[in-house]
């Protein structure tokens, strides 16, 4: 599965796609099957110069009954900031927030993560 996330051009926030607009909860993202079904969603969003930078899709999994991204760096910007838990995403501590804190794997894809897995 793929999500597919960019910057706010005007906040500097990390946004998720969703139908057609940006959330800024991870968990608001909308999945994709794989990279030709996200094709549309990501010429859509390269289409917004004045409202993102650099859209791209992120491998993501199921864990759980939560999805979280496979790559750490991508767990970093859906919980960011990292300075301090009180601040950004990761101060709201819902279910969701807990379940992407608490993944403790790291793989740059999802056939790596099923690896780290065994």
């Amino acid at each position: 599965m793929k999500v597919l996330t960019a910057n706010s051009l005007t906040t500097g926030e990390v946004v998720f796609w969703n139908a057609g607009r940006w959330a800024v909860a991870f968990n608001d993202g909308q999945r994709f099957d794989g990279d030709e079904d996200a094709a549309g969603a990501l010429t859509a969003a390269e289409d917004q110069p004045r409202m993102v930078v650099a859209p791209y899709l992120i491998d993501v999994e199921d864990m759980d009954g939560h999805w979280v991204p496979v790559a750490y760096r991508e767990r970093l910007r859906a919980l960011g900031p990292s300075n301090h838990p009180q601040h950004g995403k990761q101060a709201d501590g819902d279910a969701d927030v807990q379940a992407l804190a608490a993944v403790t794997s790291s793989a740059r894809s999802t056939g790596r993560i099923k690896l780290i897995r065994r």
